[in-house]
């Protein structure tokens, strides 16, 4: 089947538009659709599409086809600012401890699923979430800001007590997101609760996410994809979705047992080994953060004070 990735966009700081990459050309989705006469397509908003998702996805696999065989007016990916693939997104869910190889390099021991239940916890998208190539500041609270890449899903369906069976019918798409985290805020000895999840997860620019979405139907194995993360010119995570203790199935299956899942929810899934905190590595002023993971695209981030 051939695909596309969905993105977000602006051209000379106009508002954002939805557009189609394809081939390395990106279409604005509002002039295509007129163009092919599909009136009944919601045009507006990436997130008008997830939430219709039913409905939109099959016209924007034919959109697509149509449109790889035509001159259509386009712009390259140079003469656009990528935005936040999904702007206004609803619930901003990320796992923790999701993957084998970084449970055994922050604990010093091999995990066993079976003693095991996902874990969760939120990040606020308003705020949390920038775009690719967005310049996040180190918060002036922490001295230990490390990095974690991560794939994060888009629910593109409603759902409850959705079976692992199931669950795929529920994804719309795929993107990558950084769960960027203050490693000394982690914990608070002033209160009875230990953990400080605001403290180290929930900062302005925490989940710098994009750079588009890849439909999920266009992934070939998404419980199989290769994933690095560099720090300048350093690679410090290289590992696998493999390496997932509960894979995108059983996380929605999971969560969906506790609250209804949405259409345009996102769930960021986990982080492999290689973290600076294992290694006592953190972010500075100048740092650049890359992120790769295979049939997704590379997310950029740049870091100041």
């Amino acid at each position: 089947m051939f695909s596309y990735r969905l993105l977000s966009y602006t051209r000379n700081n106009d508002q954002p538009r939805t557009g189609l990459l394809i081939a390395e050309k990106v279409y604005d989705l509002d002039e295509i659709a007129v163009t092919l006469n599909q009136p009944s397509l919601q045009t507006d908003s990436v997130l008008s599409l997830i939430q219709s998702w039913q409905t939109s996805a099959p016209i924007l696999e034919d959109i697509a086809t149509q449109t790889r065989n035509n001159d259509f007016d386009h712009f390259k990916l140079s003469e656009i600012k990528l935005e936040t693939p999904l702007p206004n997104p609803g619930t901003l869910y990320c796992a923790g401890a999701n993957y084998l190889d970084h449970l055994e390099e922050m604990t010093g021991r091999k995990p066993v699923k079976e003693d095991l239940d996902p874990f969760f916890f939120l990040k606020p998208p308003a705020s949390a979430i920038v775009a690719t190539e967005a310049t996040v500041k180190i918060p002036s609270y922490t001295k230990q800001l490390d990095w974690e890449a991560e794939i994060a899903m888009i629910i593109g369906k409603q759902g409850r007590d959705i079976n692992i069976e199931d669950a795929s019918d529920y994804i719309a798409g795929l993107t990558i997101l950084n769960d960027l985290s203050a490693r000394d805020k982690m914990k608070r000895y002033d209160v009875p609760f230990l953990f400080d999840w605001i403290g180290q997860k929930c900062f302005d620019g925490s989940a710098p996410t994009g750079p588009w979405i890849t439909p999920f139907s266009a992934v070939e194995n998404a419980n199989n994809l290769a994933i690095k993360l560099w720090v300048n010119d350093t690679l410090h995570q290289n590992s696998n979705s493999n390496q997932m203790i509960f894979n995108l199935q059983e996380q929605i299956a999971y969560l969906s047992r506790h609250v209804t899942l949405f259409p345009g929810d996102i769930i960021a899934t986990g982080t492999p080994a290689g973290v600076g905190h294992a290694r006592g590595i953190y972010l500075k002023s100048g740092d650049v953060v890359r992120i790769a993971i295979s049939e997704l695209g590379e997310l950029v981030t740049y870091i100041s004070d």
